[in-house]
């Protein structure tokens, strides 16, 4: 019975690390798609809307995390730390708009017509939501490892 359920875990595994690898590309698309159009945005101070994808990439990125961090539950090795590339890209993006911003004296704070532009700051937003789902799939890795060790 027990080298039954060792099979049947180890096939349970591989099925979710290919789903894992899967969901990690969508993200990656999802990922790429909402930093361009944030950064588009940005630099044509207002000649497009606002992208309108923040809730969804942030979907997206929770369901990958939250399957990654399922296969880690089921103890699968071979998962990477992938999913950090997303954190870092973020902080890059948002401290490079900043730093933009600033250097042309805050002038894509504003469209063209003047008016308050909000897209640094949805920005921010993003980043600030992707670090806490870091933030989250961190504390699980330390509660499983804490767990185990009673």
């Amino acid at each position: 019975m027990g080298r039954l359920k060792e099979t049947e875990l180890r096939r349970i595994r591989k099925i979710e690390l290919a789903i894992n690898t899967n969901l990690f590309n969508i993200c990656t698309v999802v990922s790429v798609v909402t930093m361009a159009m944030a950064v588009v945005q940005f630099v044509s101070r207002g000649a497009f809307p606002p992208p309108g994808i923040n809730f969804f990439y942030i979907g997206i990125l929770v369901l990958y995390s939250a399957h990654k961090e399922m296969l880690r539950w089921l103890e699968e090795k071979k998962t990477e730390r992938q999913g950090e590339w997303f954190v870092y890209s973020w902080i890059l993006l948002t401290l490079l708009l900043y730093i933009i911003n600033f250097s042309c004296k805050n002038c894509f704070r504003y469209d063209k017509s003047g008016v308050y532009s909000d897209s640094i700051r949805e920005t921010t937003i993003i980043t600030l939501e992707v670090c806490a789902v870091f933030v989250f799939t961190r504390f699980s890795k330390i509660l499983k490892i804490t767990s185990e060790r009673k």
